[in-house]
């Protein structure tokens, strides 16, 4: 029979249509991707004369700006959905508001190689990958203008990627989004409430139950959420206790680096590549200028960030849109299983 879950951190409802239950091999054959000749791309190594100029590189060493010999490097979006320049102008119109459209709009290079994918490069260059999001989150959060800044991948036309070459975009709005808001005060709900982490305590009861779980290492944990929207749904938490992702150490970041690549190589895997979305939900900016007074006072403690990767493998129609609910026609549980299952192999 059909289930109702609803989710306890956005408060949603999901359809698990267990009598609709796709295995991977149903989803196969569907995957419209397919990769030819590489033309030009602006993104490859010496081409960086044809991005806009360089923010942020890695490995720094004795490379001069815009020129060749980087493992990654960012530049501002050629088409940014907002601007870096002015301020914010709020104001009314009558009984709506608007402001100005400030914000950063920057694309991540993850690599020189124009083939290569998350699932498989080396640790170390997802490392570099990992260290270049936590340095340009720590550098825009310097900016009180911004209350959000959210590391977002598609992957594949179907998921909205517009070039083929690794990357990943940042934009940072003024505005917290009302997906991260629900998060945040689901958790302060419950933080008042329990005075624990929601997080922290839906990863001990998943840990337990270890029914759900995709993997995990010590300080990581791939999971299939409960109330999944999406078939072969997945999300990435650190075990510990943690607010904020621009605080991670060399250390953390290199664990969150195998759990990261050690799923979606099962994805990849299992599911043919499917095109994919990932995003990284982090703290809102608790230095914006623009606060309400107790802006998330206890935001150390009751949130959590985390990593949700969500394969693109059903359409979202017009039940969903009309209704908010999503139905998911493979159970968590199942893909957690086929996931878990699956034998991936790595470079390095």
């Amino acid at each position: 029979m059909p289930e109702l879950r609803k989710d306890p951190i956005l408060r949603r409802w999901v359809i698990i249509a267990t009598e609709r239950a796709r295995r991977p091999s149903d989803f196969l054959g569907k995957k419209k991707d397919t990769k030819g000749p590489v033309g030009f791309c602006p993104f490859c190594d010496g081409n960086e004369d044809k991005t806009p100029p360089e923010i942020f590189a890695l490995p720094h060493g004795n490379r001069q700006p815009n020129t060749s010999g980087w493992r990654t490097r960012v530049v501002p979006n050629k088409y940014p959905a907002l601007a870096i320049e002015g301020d914010l102008g709020r104001q009314g119109v009558g009984y709506y508001d608007r402001m100005n459209g400030i914000g950063a709009h920057e694309v991540l290079i993850e690599t020189p190689d124009h083939d290569l994918e998350m699932g498989d490069m080396s640790i170390s260059q997802l490392v570099m990958i990992l260290k270049t999001y936590r340095a340009r989150i720590s550098d825009l959060l310097n900016d009180r203008r911004l209350r959000y800044l959210l590391i977002f991948k598609n992957f594949g036309a179907a998921a909205g990627a517009s070039l083929e070459h690794p990357h990943t975009q940042l934009i940072a709005t003024p505005i917290t989004p009302r997906a991260v808001k629900q998060e945040l005060q689901s958790a302060l709900d419950h933080f008042h409430d329990k005075e624990r982490c929601l997080f922290c305590d839906i990863l001990y009861q998943e840990l337990r139950e270890e029914e759900r779980i995709v993997s995990a290492n010590d300080h990581f944990v791939a999971l299939c959420p409960f109330a999944s929207r999406f078939p072969f749904e997945t999300w990435i938490f650190p075990k510990k206790h943690a607010a904020h992702f621009s605080t991670s150490s060399d250390d953390l970041l290199n664990q969150l680096a195998y759990c990261l690549r050690d799923a979606l190589k099962r994805i990849a895997t299992a599911l043919d590549s499917p095109p994919y979305n990932f995003v990284l939900h982090n703290s809102p900016n608790v230095m914006s200028r623009a606060r309400h007074p107790g802006y998330w006072q206890t935001l150390d403690l009751d949130y959590h960030w985390h990593i949700e990767i969500m394969p693109r493998l059903t359409k979202v129609a017009g039940f969903e849109w009309g209704t908010g609910f999503y139905i998911n026609p493979t159970p968590p549980e199942q893909a957690a299983k086929y996931l878990r299952d699956v034998k991936v192999s790595f470079p390095d």
